[in-house]
């Protein structure tokens, strides 16, 4: 059998250093040099996501156990100065034996009772069962055609990714062992938004969650700090999450990784676990929220939706039917302190959607959002008002289309004839084309409402606009082809389309090009 594989030595965290350079390290290595670490490099969106979640926790106990207390004047000298990397290393070496992946007593995020439990004890999954990207069970495939009977190997820091991303991100369904089903991770179905800097202190010194409050029990405690689960506490209701650093590491599984003789990881044992509840006055600190039809609901990645289009929950700003991420408003508060407010804040938003227990897909974007969108609430508004009339604008360039298409179609007044147009249109290029278009334009007007140049930014998102959707409009008459049917309903359609735009959206061109279909009409 091979030696241990402890998370503080052992290279297994891959990394980004600022000559581009990717290195594998482990946690004491990356502390020590996370002023010259730009940023974490790992490729899986769940598992970026839980490992940077792991590094907050790691740090914010580090200088719990160190200081107690901390301000936000402490945080913003970390930023300028660095983080306190021997009081952090010094915690981690306190803790060392939890950071085992192969510990006996209790291995890293994992559960050793499920070695003697009697509904374990003898039963193996392969490791694809903690892999979001991998085929298991009675899932779809996703981005592999493995089978589990015969799972290829993997390295222990591969599993220790997949480990992280799983608890995380894990859909809530049925488990069937210790309990039939449980519930979801902290980050299910959501598109995570992480504050990032140019290192990887500075991006930790942005997401810091506060320090606990005077006379506030310490009991926001990360997985290794706590005691073994046991069978009873799987077995239990949910439990609602003591604060950031118990939701970055909760056990939502009870996962107990198996070593073969190489070190490598082919199998597991895997029960229900220590079940999150949910607090809605508590909301993960990364999650963000638009309005839904009954309340905000989180934003995630549905399919074929821009994520700018949600650029008002990424904002702290008082605003209805948004509510931005914990973590972004403790990056506004960090550049308020410094008292710079021109720069631009990078977002990075990441994670995992899925239907139920079915995953659908996963996503990782950057946003730069300009620090005054941050600090200054009108501006903010302004940016949603811009948005809004976006959608606005969508709207009836959609409803329009429809009614393009139904003309093309057999019986266009019937309204099984409109049903079959609007879903024509919605499986067609027009929304991705449209804001696909409008997104161009999106950087420069943030920028002009971050300098205070609000009619040119509402003069170049109305010729944006414009122009998205005459775009989107061209491509959908291509769709349809040149029939005389189709030419009769361009004729009557797409007048009405370019009246309601420059009504709507004050124009610089008075005249809208024609159309692919008057075009080729004319020509012949």
């Amino acid at each position: 059998m091979t030696q241990g594989f402890n998370l503080l030595d052992t290279p297994w965290l891959p990394v980004r250093l600022g000559s581009g350079e990717v290195q594998a390290v482990g946690l004491l290595e990356a502390v020590r040099r996370c002023g010259e670490i730009t940023a974490l490099a790992e490729t899986a969106p769940p598992s970026l996501v839980a490992e940077y979640r792991l590094l907050l926790a790691i740090v914010h106990r580090a200088l719990v156990h160190s200081r107690g207390r901390w301000a936000d004047a402490d945080r913003l000298s970390w930023y300028r100065a660095g983080l306190p990397v021997d009081e952090v290393c010094a915690y981690l070496e306190a803790w060392r034996a939890r950071f085992d992946v192969f510990g006996a007593d209790h291995p890293f995020l994992q559960v050793a009772a499920l070695r003697e439990a009697a509904e374990t004890r003898d039963k193996r999954k392969s490791w694809t069962q903690i892999s979001l990207a991998s085929a298991n069970g009675n899932a779809p495939v996703v981005f592999d055609h493995s089978i589990d009977t015969e799972p290829v190997p993997i390295a222990p820091a591969a599993a220790v990714a997949h480990l992280l991303g799983f608890l995380q991100f894990t859909p809530g369904g049925l488990v069937k062992t210790l309990r039939d089903a449980d519930k979801a991770g902290p980050l299910a179905n959501t598109a995570a938004v992480l504050p990032v800097g140019a290192t990887l202190a500075h991006t930790l010194c942005l997401n810091l969650h506060a320090a606990p409050l005077p006379g506030q029990p310490e009991d926001d405690r990360p997985a290794w700090e706590r005691p073994p689960l046991t069978l009873g506490q799987l077995r239990g209701d949910p439990v609602l999450p003591s604060g950031p650093n118990d939701r970055y590491t909760r056990q939502t599984r009870a996962v107990l990784l198996d070593r073969e003789a190489d070190g490598s990881v082919k199998w597991l044992r895997f029960a229900a676990g220590w079940a999150l509840a949910d607090d809605p006055q508590a909301p993960d600190p990364m999650a963000c929220f638009r309005a839904g039809s009954n309340g905000l609901v989180r934003v995630s990645f549905t399919e074929g939706r821009a994520l700018w289009r949600d650029l008002p929950a990424l904002v702290p700003a008082p605003q209805q039917g948004y509510q931005a991420a914990q973590v972004v408003q403790r990056a506004a508060s960090l550049h308020q302190l410094s008292g710079q407010g021109r720069g631009r804040q990078a977002l990075l938003v990441a994670g995992l959607a899925s239907d139920q227990a079915k995953l659908l897909r996963w996503r990782m974007e950057q946003v730069a959002l300009p620090e005054a969108l941050l600090l200054e609430p009108d501006r903010a508004l302004e940016l949603r008002a811009h948005v809004a009339t976006a959608e606005t604008v969508y709207q009836q360039l959609r409803q329009t289309a429809v009614s393009l298409v139904a003309d093309t179609l057999p019986d266009p007044k019937s309204k099984d004839t409109r049903s079959r147009a609007r879903g024509m249109v919605e499986s067609g290029p027009l929304a991705a084309t449209y804001f696909a278009a409008a997104q161009s334009g999106l950087a420069a007007v943030m920028q002009h409402l971050a300098d205070d140049e609000f009619d040119a930014a509402q003069r170049l998102w109305q010729r944006t606009l414009r122009q998205a959707a005459n775009r989107a409009w061209q491509q959908l008459l291509v769709t349809l082809g040149s029939s005389p049917r189709a030419w009769r309903a361009d004729a009557r359609w797409s007048g009405l389309m370019h009246r309601w735009l420059h009504a709507h959206l004050a124009a610089d061109e008075l005249t809208p090009p024609a159309s692919h279909l008057q075009e080729h009409r004319h020509g012949a």
